[in-house]
């Protein structure tokens, strides 16, 4: 039996009505709760987000808000939906590559405007109302790609995944720069000269190879982060079929 507006058997939260049981039209809506639960993860952290502040913020009881929102992994997938409508999901141009680049940005962009998101990034939350339009637009734009279905969506989950793991070093990168006792320039520096000393003992030849002949680590006093994302993700697009 369910209690509380908790559902007794799997189910998805997109299949149950904006509130669950009888009573009056619902005060709130899964909108104004997602962007409550976004406001106090973009302030504060993903850590800060609770079933009781949620319901504090948008004025509601902690119990009723269980009435809303079943279980706290259905805010995340609110909290998900709501920031994956921030997309501007433009008319394909007819250059596949071109495309999924702009995507891939944005995706980056969006990122770094919610540095919770790679955090509660899924599959699971893969298939939400926002994100079921991210997808088809995905696919609408790799319409020239002489490929199969099933591999144009494989593309698209291999972008994602690139652009998340991609963003999430960045931020964690930086978050771990803020709280250095010395500047990341400093410890940059000390890190460099270990390497360099590394290298010098001739045990890596390769690895040498590639660090004098262009290559960094990426880190958040080296190259630009920007422009090494622009490669990446142009290197996964090539990778596929031509035109």
């Amino acid at each position: 039996m369910a209690t509380g507006g908790r559902p007794a058997e799997p189910e998805v939260i997109w299949a149950r009505p904006q509130r669950a049981g009888r009573g009056p039209r619902p005060a709130h809506s899964r909108e104004s709760i997602a962007a409550e639960a976004v406001r106090i993860a973009d302030a504060e952290g993903i850590e800060a987000v609770s079933m009781r502040r949620v319901a504090a913020g948008i004025g509601a009881g902690t119990m009723s808000l269980y009435n809303y929102v079943p279980r706290k992994e259905d805010l995340y997938e609110l909290m998900v939906d709501a920031v994956s409508g921030e997309y501007d999901l433009r008319p394909p141009t007819g250059d596949w590559r071109a495309d999924l680049m702009d995507l891939a940005r944005q995706a980056r962009e969006l990122m770094h405007r919610h540095p919770w998101l790679p955090r509660l990034l899924s599959p699971v939350h893969g298939f939400s109302p926002n994100a079921l339009r991210y997808l088809e637009h995905s696919l609408d734009c790799l319409e020239p790609l002489d490929a199969p279905d099933g591999a144009k969506l494989e593309l698209v989950a291999a972008l994602n995944s690139s652009v998340a793991a991609f963003a999430g070093s960045e931020l964690a990168l930086a978050e771990r720069a803020r709280s250095l006792p010395w500047s990341a320039a400093a410890e940059q520096d000390a890190r460099q000269a270990w390497l360099g000393s590394r290298l010098a003992s001739g045990e890596y030849p390769r690895l040498t190879a590639a660090l004098t002949g262009g290559a960094a680590p990426i880190t958040e006093a080296g190259p630009d982060l920007a422009a090494v994302f622009e490669r990446t993700v142009e290197r996964l697009l090539a990778a596929w079929g031509g035109d």
